[in-house]
């Protein structure tokens, strides 16, 4: 196990072999002002209301109903966060640039759409690598 975790509290409300659907009590981990928080509970709350339902890894056979822990390693939030808009983006408006390089605005256009699409197929390829990484998934790690 990681040493040093985000935590969150929440609720079992159905399995799926060894998944778990939870619900979280708050948008985000609450250490939005602190050191190392991604202000993730801000965008929860500005853009939806209530319950947040998540399928997390099942790691300690928790059962419907029950208040559990989940985790996830630190700062994992805030590096997918990045590396899923942060990436993207830039690489599009760099595509954008080196279109207009060429003098009009449809080859800027078509430079971003460009750049868009190698980094959205570089996203998927990498994400796959990712998935089997307990730490850098939200999994169960203590009955609350």
């Amino acid at each position: 196990m990681v040493s040093e975790q985000t935590t969150i509290k929440a609720i079992v409300r159905t399995l799926d072999g060894k998944f778990a659907n939870v619900e979280v009590e708050h948008g985000g981990c609450g250490r939005c002002h602190e050191e190392g928080g991604c202000g993730g509970q801000q965008l929860t709350q500005m853009f939806c209301g209530g319950q947040k339902t998540y399928r997390v890894e099942n790691t300690i056979g928790a059962d419907i109903g029950e208040r559990v822990t989940i985790g996830i390693a630190a700062g994992s939030v805030s590096r997918t966060a990045n590396f899923a808009y942060i990436l993207p983006l830039t690489v599009t408006i760099v595509g954008a640039a080196l279109g207009a390089l060429f003098g009009s605005d449809l080859s800027a256009i078509i430079g971003a759409g460009i750049g868009l699409s190698i980094a959205f197929l570089y996203v998927i390829a990498h994400s796959h690598g990712k998935t089997g990484n307990l730490t850098e998934r939200p999994h169960i790690i203590s009955r609350s």
